[in-house]
């Protein structure tokens, strides 16, 4: 059980100072954490073929990467569908 919230960064909170909504934050902030796991995916990928396969650590690192990106898409993937399931309920329930 967490008993007490880390600080989240400043940008973060001017965010929710001004009424965001937390899945839109979410979906922003997971949207930039993607575009930077895509850059350190494809940076170790560059990085073994440049070394021809030879170092093992290498394919570690990239799949380090691709595992992680994987999991940032997906979780990305999640709040894109929970925008349109919320979407759809507010529709249905005003229309």
């Amino acid at each position: 059980m967490i008993e007490s919230a880390e600080p989240i960064e400043p940008h973060l909170q001017r965010l929710i100072d001004a009424g965001i909504n937390g899945l839109d934050i979410l979906h922003g902030e997971l949207k930039n954490l993607m575009l930077v796991a895509e850059k350190d995916y494809s940076d170790a990928v560059t990085i073994e073929e440049d070394n021809d396969y030879s170092d093992a650590m290498d394919g570690f690192e990239r799949k380090y990467h691709e595992g992680y990106l994987d999991a940032v898409v997906q979780l990305y993937k999640m709040t894109y569908d929970m925008s349109f399931a919320i979407a759809d309920k507010e529709a249905k329930d005003n229309g």
